[in-house]
């Protein structure tokens, strides 16, 4: 594993990670959004939306991105703004397109063991952005909450999904 941090006066910081493609990583990857969100001062609910998000993220780059080949890695940023949190899951793959994804919710899909990840992701976060790299992709999530003085009961504001 590979990692720093960086902080501004602002109280603003980032971490970022590169990471095995592993299981293990993807608890990483979600143990690390949740201590960021709490630091926040996110409710426990809004963190169990981000979390979920950010897990699933981290688990789409590690098995469908690098179809969980143990030689690729994934690349994870952490960012809070101080009215945003910014993840950022990247991965070795082929790439994605996410036009192409079928829609979870048509009926031909309904009872599918999968295929509802996107769905849930941009479910929980206010904006999700897909990147081609090469080679693979970069998922970035945002999630916006109003600052407060860490009192846990921030739950994220929810204006505005893409």
């Amino acid at each position: 594993m590979f990692g720093s941090r960086e902080h501004s006066e602002r109280g603003e910081h980032r971490i970022t990670l590169t990471l095995a493609s592993s299981l293990a990583s993807v608890d990483q990857v979600e143990q690390t959004a949740e201590h960021l969100a709490a630091e926040a001062g996110i409710d426990e609910d809004a963190r169990f939306g981000i979390t979920m998000a950010v897990r699933e993220a981290a688990a789409n780059a590690v098995f469908h991105g690098n179809k969980g080949n143990s030689a690729k890695h994934i690349t994870a940023s952490f960012e809070n703004t101080g009215t945003s949190l910014i993840f950022c899951i990247a991965d070795e793959g082929e790439g994605l397109d996410p036009d192409t994804l079928p829609d979870p919710l048509a009926p031909e899909n309904l009872m599918r063991g999968s295929g509802r990840g996107i769905f849930l992701i941009r479910s929980f976060m206010d904006e999700v952005h897909f990147r081609r790299l090469e080679p693979g992709t970069e998922m970035t999530l945002i999630k916006r909450f109003t600052p407060e003085a860490n009192t846990g009961t921030n739950t994220g504001n929810q204006e505005t999904k893409r």
